[in-house]
């Protein structure tokens, strides 16, 4: 949080940069108002990055049209039927939308699109206080109806109307609530929990589509798991995410000090952690925090309790990929996302056997190959996946996992192992034995791969006496 004079200062050296100033200047030329409104006054406050700036005016969108063609390189109004105007001026991108008071029919999310006459009318249809707040150009006038300073100050999340009415609006903001959870770092003020917790099952009317855009925006922020928590805490989840909440009832046989659920919240920590120093070019990736999200969703299928009490989850692994794959379809994720996160998901347990005894180079090349392009990523998740509060234990499962990836990287530099491949491709494999395309290629080229991965490099002349010698003894 920067102090209010700082933020003033960014806001008036906002207001005065070139592309602001000549919006300003030519919608007052025009006879019409113009604020900068909602994020980029907020971050202002809270010393954040700014970003493309928003807009909001009494002109309608026509009208918008006219007065910005003249300043602007670009223009579009893909949002015109909302009273949005998007365009470029000075390299800038802005988007500039008309004076709004929707009304909801109750049964769908889709407001039926009103254009309003005043600042005031526009700031409080919005979702909270913090993003209810105008700066009126060019007179440089901070407008906040709603209290938004305050909560600012607090760093709580409240709504400008009451949050029954807000959220019984527009379900989809309470999702925002718990996004902006993790995103500011503000805590969401009681009432604000109390109607989540009410309404959660509204939730129902938001299309899979939209939830999918505001869990993936959760997800990339830099502390997700507060917001998984409030989902969880509210009810929210139950009816996005049911497989979350469902882990709080199982106990973890690697850390009894921990449900499930706690360890998968520490494993997503963790992976962030880890993400953070790994990568080239640190990002959000959103396919390793989903797995390490959803990577022990099996277990409550698979608990078993054996005789003398222990707690098992065999083929979680397994079970937890494909119940992953299902809820990630219903979301409507892109098949890309869907397919890596169920693989690191199957995956994820694979190194404990290495842990165990230390693996032949056939081992370590099926690792690789079954891993593919998600091998770094498998390599945060199974190190991120180490929760134990035993510390010889973690000590030694971090040095099990340094030593695969020297050796990894050993037989990489040897035999470039990522691009395993037989020594003979499926035409050479044809010409040798005289057959056509069909179920033997397919037989003979396995049979020469897994030479190749208990091996290692035949060469072209050994591998085709042993792939005749194994077509003869058929």
């Amino acid at each position: 949080m920067t102090s209010v004079a700082s933020a003033v200062t960014r806001l008036s050296e906002l207001a005065g940069s070139p592309h602001v100033s000549r919006l300003a200047e030519v919608f007052a030329a025009a006879g019409h108002e113009l604020a900068l409104v909602g994020g980029p006054v907020r971050d202002a406050f809270l010393g954040r990055e700014l970003h493309d700036l928003d807009f909001t005016t009494d002109a309608r969108p026509d009208r918008i049209l006219e007065i910005v063609k003249p300043i602007s390189t670009a223009q579009w109004d893909i949002g015109r039927a909302f009273g949005t105007i998007g365009a470029v001026v000075d390299g800038h991108t802005v988007e500039i939308t008309t004076y709004r008071t929707d009304a909801y029919d109750g049964e769908t999310r889709k407001p039926e699109v009103e254009f309003g006459s005043s600042l005031e009318e526009d700031l409080l249809r919005r979702d909270f206080t913090v993003n209810a707040m105008a700066l009126r150009l060019p007179e440089q006038k901070l407008v906040d109806p709603s209290g938004g300073m305050d909560d600012l100050l607090a760093q709580r999340l409240m709504t400008p109307a009451s949050p029954e009415v807000s959220f019984g609006d527009d379900p989809l903001r309470m999702l925002r609530a718990a996004r902006f959870t993790s995103q500011l770092g503000f805590t969401a003020a009681d009432d604000v929990r109390r109607a989540m917790s009410a309404l959660a099952e509204r939730l129902s009317i938001i299309s899979a589509e939209r939830v999918c855009d505001e869990l993936g925006k959760l997800l990339r922020t830099p502390a997700p798991r507060a917001g998984v928590e409030l989902m969880v805490e509210t009810g929210l989840a139950e009816q996005v995410l049911p497989e979350i909440p469902a882990l709080r009832l199982q106990v973890d046989e690697h850390a009894h000090h921990k449900d499930v659920y706690e360890h998968s919240l520490t494993v997503l920590d963790q992976a962030i952690d880890l993400e953070a120093s790994r990568a080239h070019e640190p990002s959000p990736d959103l396919v390793l925090r989903l797995a390490a999200l959803l990577h022990d969703i099996g277990k409550p299928a698979t608990k078993r309790t054996e005789p003398g009490g222990v707690v098992t989850f065999h083929h979680h692994d397994v079970v937890g990929a494909k119940l992953a794959v299902k809820r990630l379809k219903a979301l409507r994720f892109d098949k890309d996302t869907i397919q890596a996160v169920s693989r690191l998901i199957e995956l994820h347990l694979r190194f404990f056997g290495y842990s165990e005894g230390a693996w032949t180079d056939s081992a370590v090349r099926r690792y690789v190959r079954d891993a593919g392009n998600q091998l770094e990523r498998l390599h945060i998740l199974t190190r991120a996946d180490v929760t134990t509060r035993n510390q010889r234990k973690a000590r030694r499962l971090a040095r099990a996992y340094d030593d695969l990836e020297q050796r990894i990287k050993e037989l990489a530099e040897q035999e470039e192992i990522a691009a395993v491949r037989p020594d003979l491709d499926g035409e050479q494999i044809m010409a040798l034995l005289g057959i056509r395309p069909g179920r033997e290629v397919g037989e003979a080229y396995r049979f020469l791969l897994e030479l190749r991965l208990d091996e290692g490099p035949l060469g072209e002349e050994e591998a085709t006496r042993r792939l005749r010698a194994w077509w003869e003894s058929r």
